[in-house]
């Protein structure tokens, strides 16, 4: 599937229920969830201390929930390019962690249009629904409404 691309504001509002496809898969690697502990100063045993978690209900390492919301930054472009002269990051209205990343796993992400509408300062705020898919798992490990302002 071709990315869809957006160039005002009128096409943003008219995607509304437009399905945007999937990234490519990404392996989530121990080094890229230390180096998330190592910024977040999250060094919680469960995402850090292999042989502990080894023994541990997941059988190894888990990434961080927030380091797969992070990684729905990267998933974004892959799926859909919206030609703003600015936009902004306006917060996210829904998250949840349905299910953990082992380390060694590979996700992807995958987006919808699920609602825009014109703000008062002449932009347009679009939900974009971002679902992190695990390879072979049926929930996913993140799903967020992400809101973001579109000033064209």
């Amino acid at each position: 599937m071709t990315k869809p691309v957006f160039h005002t504001a009128d096409e943003v509002l008219a995607a509304v229920g437009t399905q945007l496809g999937t990234s490519d898969w990404l392996t989530i690697t121990q080094d890229r969830v230390n180096r998330f502990a190592d910024a977040t100063d999250d060094h919680q045993w469960i995402h850090v201390d292999t042989e502990r978690a080894s023994a541990s209900e997941f059988g190894g390492t888990i990434a961080h929930g927030f380091l797969s919301l992070s990684l729905a930054s990267k998933f974004l472009p892959e799926l859909v390019e919206i030609k703003f002269k600015h936009g902004l990051n306006y917060g996210i209205d829904k998250l949840r962690f349905p299910m953990p990343v082992k380390v060694g796993s590979r996700i992807r992400g995958g987006g919808e249009i699920v609602a825009a509408e014109k703000t008062k300062d002449g932009g347009v705020q679009a939900t974009l629904r971002v679902v992190i898919e695990i390879e072979n798992q049926s929930k996913p490990a993140c799903v967020i409404d992400w809101l973001n302002r579109y000033y064209f």
